[in-house]
């Protein structure tokens, strides 16, 4: 099979697992929104704090992609497998912190000035998702797991299935029948816990049953924590957690920051995030299916493979990215209308979707540049770059122009400009991320030329 199709196909399976999960955040959008405005503001400020923790912790164990996949290529199925289970250390320490950060947000609710009267439901909704945590790290592990092996459809059909339980048991909740009274938001955070244990354990029963993984031998005994082997895995993994950190939060924090413009403002900024989180799915998914190829031909030695696959990647994503921003270009009242009745929030919310047509084209290569980065053991650079483009000239850079204004320009006091800010600053970090790329692939093939050349 060619390397395109064997691209495409994981890609094509890893898009649809992801669209069902982010169907999750979609689907609670619409739902809360059609409950009331009130919670759909609510579930903006909370997801954005969920989210901000969330991918921080899923991008530690998304990062240990590389290693299993270089594992895969060298084949060594056993030390593959003895990997896995030392990785289920790192995701209990990633839950008890991650369970801290949610269940004690105060501190960050008041420096955002988040409005009193949203707080006790937000409080609430997070509490819900921190006991959620757990099994969605470890089914997160699992999921990289597949992925490292270029077997990621398994793990699609658990998304779907798990989306088919989510939908019906959100609106249940939300809105209460059949003897249960309505819960609000909330009732979203208790579906997701509910879909998350379902899924975590349907994962367990497939690695105790599938003759596919039984070349891993991943129930031979848990072996005691190997300080060495997590420490790899920190080192590989913190660093493109953090970094998943900065890009996140320079994206969610905007929605606290909003918040205190008032709830039409809020609920409009969260379709838009809501819009530009769908699209991020198809980069995503190509950054993943790439990132797993790469690593698999470096680990097996073959630079110049490694090379073909990140140009191949760079094309389709940019194709895919285009054709994505043109859609929604043209279609963006619509969406805007999909997500809300309001015509306040319609009218908001359609402009700013007008600069998620650009961000997209910038999140896009980004997202690309930052898995294969990984690929090359590149983290420390790309997390400076986010810190300071993303945190410094996006989200400060918005919140200045937003609200104490900047030299001749008095503050606007728009989400709009929010998204401007963080549009400029993203296209800065795409790239740069290009450069590091380019340079980081002519040293692997001019080191692997060197070596071949060397006497013996």
């Amino acid at each position: 099979m060619s390397e395109l199709k064997v691209i495409g196909r994981h890609a094509g399976a890893v898009l649809v697992g992801q669209l069902a999960v982010m169907a999750f955040g979609v689907a609670d959008t619409v739902i809360a929104g059609r409950y009331s405005d009130q919670a759909l503001a609510a579930l903006s400020v909370g997801s954005a704090i969920y989210i901000s923790v969330y991918v921080g912790l899923i991008g530690v164990v998304q990062g240990l992609l590389p290693i299993w996949a270089e594992l895969h290529g060298s084949h060594q199925p056993a030390v593959l497998g003895q990997s896995l289970r030392q990785s289920l250390y790192l995701c209990i320490a990633l839950t008890v912190a991650g369970m801290a950060a949610l269940l004690f947000p105060g501190p960050l609710l008041r420096w955002a000035q988040v409005p009193e009267a949203m707080q006790g439901e937000v409080r609430a909704y997070l509490a819900v998702l921190a006991a959620a945590l757990l099994p969605s790290l470890l089914f997160r592990a699992y999921s990289t797991f597949n992925q490292s092996l270029g077997r990621p459809l398994l793990v699609t059909w658990l998304q779907l299935g798990a989306l088919a339980v989510k939908l019906p048991l959100s609106v249940w909740l939300v809105a209460g029948g059949a003897g249960l009274a309505p819960s609000g938001v909330v009732g979203c955070a208790w579906a997701t816990l509910a879909v998350n244990y379902g899924l975590l354990g349907v994962a367990v029963v497939m690695l105790r049953t599938q003759a596919f993984y039984r070349p891993y031998r991943l129930w031979t005994g848990m072996e005691k924590p190997d300080w060495h082997q997590v420490g790899v895995f920190a080192r590989l993994g913190i660093p493109g957690g953090l970094a998943y950190l900065v890009e996140v939060t320079s994206f969610t924090l905007m929605a606290l920051f909003i918040a205190r413009l008032g709830t039409v403002a809020t609920a409009s900024h969260q379709i838009a995030a809501s819009v530009a989180s769908v699209l991020y799915m198809v980069p995503l998914s190509m950054a993943i299916a790439c990132s797993a190829r790469v690593s698999f031909w470096i680990g097996a030695g073959r630079p110049d493979q490694a090379q073909r696959v990140v140009w191949i990647g760079f094309r389709l994503t940019a194709l895919s990215a285009l054709a994505l921003a043109t859609t929604l270009l043209i279609a963006n009242q619509g969406v805007a209308a999909f997500y809300s009745h309001n015509p306040a929030i319609v009218g908001l919310g359609s402009g700013l979707l007008l600069w998620v047509v650009i961000y997209h084209l910038a999140d896009a290569m980004q997202a690309l540049c930052a898995f294969l980065l990984r690929c090359y053991r590149i983290t420390l650079t790309p997390l400076l770059l986010y810190s300071v483009l993303l945190w410094g000239l996006g989200l400060l850079g918005g919140y200045l122009l937003a609200y104490e204004g900047v030299g001749p320009w008095p503050a606007t006091r728009s989400a709009t400009t929010f998204w401007a800010a963080s549009t400029v600053a993203l296209s800065l970090v795409a790239l740069c991320f290009v450069a590091l790329l380019w340079r980081a692939v002519r040293r692997s093939l001019a080191g692997s030329t060197a070596g071949t050349a060397a006497p013996a």
